[in-house]
């Protein structure tokens, strides 16, 4: 039987003054396993390079990197996106967590806007129908 997450994707930026492997090892300290992010050079407003990543998990990677997600989160960094989960669901039902980067690479996870890790949790849509809300609460809480 398939697990209830269908795919999970993690996405940030790494600025030039920073070092891609270092953010790449908090990534998959986060996740439980190591992944190799897919990289795009880009250039930035002052003509310094930024490097986007992006690591795609599916099936049973996506499922296990979202249970070792799940409970590496502190209870009051789990307790507030469930108590916002309504701002963290789409309309596709899929849960979206910003982490701040900077807290992850020095071993700590704490929500963040200014530089993110973005984390987007698809669940298998039969098992949510339009009830994404609900779904994440009864999940986040079972973990």
């Amino acid at each position: 039987m398939q697990g209830v997450i269908q795919s999970l994707e993690v996405a940030y930026l790494v600025h030039a003054t920073e070092a891609p492997k270092k953010i790449g090892l908090a990534v998959a300290r986060l996740l439980g396993q190591e992944s190799t992010p897919e990289t795009e050079a880009m250039e930035g407003h002052f003509g310094n390079q930024i490097l986007r990543a992006k690591v795609h998990l599916t099936g049973k990677e996506a499922e296990s990197a979202f249970g070792h997600l799940v409970s590496s989160l502190p209870p009051e960094v789990l307790g507030q996106i469930v108590s916002e989960l309504g701002a963290h669901i789409d309309e596709h039902s899929a849960l979206f967590v910003r982490l701040d980067k900077q807290s992850l690479v020095s071993g700590h996870i704490s929500l963040g806007t200014g530089d993110p890790v973005r984390v987007k949790v698809k669940p298998r849509g039969f098992l949510v129908r339009g009830r994404g809300v609900e779904f994440f609460t009864r999940l986040l809480r079972s973990r």
